[in-house]
């Protein structure tokens, strides 16, 4: 089993950068693919980013790509989530989240673990 802690949030002004990063602990961290999820006011759950065991392949959402970058350091067990020229509808919760899973990382449901998530506020 994998704990995991969640942190970087904050407030940014629309065109800003925030970096979010995931500390994990337990199993060894190379053992999972990892994602990033986010989950606004009234709305369901959405995986944003997710990055396999290796670090060798990503997947981003539409809403996304070309300004958020997800990437992890196995020796610090740390994935991290680099966000650029942020948005107010990029204001969410923002979750981190482990699957056993090397292939299927665009998958949210086989996500199990869970870090507890990190306030992005973005205003315009």
């Amino acid at each position: 089993q994998v704990q995991l802690v969640a942190s970087g949030g904050g407030l940014v002004q629309a065109g800003g950068s925030l970096r979010l990063s995931c500390a994990a602990s337990g199993r060894a961290f190379s053992s999972y693919s990892m994602g990033w999820f986010r989950q606004a006011p009234g709305k369901e759950r959405e995986l944003v980013a997710a990055i396999n065991r290796s670090g060798s392949n990503t997947y981003y959402a539409d809403s996304v790509k070309g300004r958020f970058t997800i990437s992890r350091d196995n020796a610090k067990n740390t994935v991290y989530l680099q966000m650029n020229d942020l948005k107010p509808e990029d204001t969410a919760v923002y979750y981190c989240a482990a699957t056993y899973s090397d292939y299927d990382i665009m998958v949210g449901n086989l996500y199990s673990y869970w870090g507890q998530g990190t306030q992005v506020t973005v205003s315009s």
